[in-house]
C-alpha cells in the first residue's frame, strides 16, 4: 500500500494517464491483466473532506492494483498493489514515485495468506488433489 504525498495534480486528473498506466504496471510486475482497468472520476463534494479526483481498478490472476487520486487535495494518492505473487516493492515504489512525481512516499506492506502455495506446482497438485476428493463426495 502506497500513500503518495505531492503528486502532479494535472496527473492525477488525467484519466487516460491512469487507465495506460493500469494497463502497463501489470507487466513491469510480471503480472497477467484478466480485465482491464475500470475507472470512476467524481467530482467535488461539498458535504465532504473530498474534492473529486478519480478512483480505477485493474484486476490481475495474482489479485488486483487499485488507485484514489485526490488532486485537490495536495496531490495525494493511494495505490494498492494485493497480490498472492511476490514483487520487487523498492523498484516499484521508485517507479511509482517518478512517474506521479511524489514528493513523499508512505509504504506499508503486509505478508497475506503466508501458507497459501505460490508455485504452480504446488498449486496444481492441490487444485488436483481437491478435485478428485470432490469427485469422490459427488459420487
Amino acid at each position: 500500500m502506497l500513500d503518495c504525498y505531492g503528486c502532479d495534480r494535472k496527473i492525477l486528473n488525467d484519466e487516460m494517464f491512469i487507465l495506460r498506466f493500469l494497463n502497463e504496471l501489470p507487466n513491469a510486475l510480471d503480472m497477467h491483466v484478466i480485465k482491464e482497468p475500470f475507472l470512476v472520476p467524481y467530482d467535488y463534494n461539498p458535504d465532504t473532506w473530498d474534492n473529486g479526483g478519480i478512483s480505477a481498478v485493474v484486476l490481475i490472476a495474482e489479485s488486483h492494483i487499485s488507485i484514489h487520486t485526490f488532486p485537490g487535495n495536495g496531490g495525494y494518492m493511494s495505490l494498492d498493489m494485493f497480490s498472492c505473487k511476490e514483487f520487487d516493492v523498492e523498484s516499484i515504489t521508485e517507479l511509482i514515485k517518478r512517474t506521479f512525481k511524489s514528493r513523499l512516499i508512505e509504504r506499508n506492506v503486509i505478508m497475506r495468506g503466508t501458507h497459501f502455495p505460490k508455485d504452480k506446482y504446488t498449486v496444481a497438485k492441490l487444485v488436483l488433489k481437491q478435485r478428485k476428493g470432490l469427485k469422490k463426495t459427488l459420487a
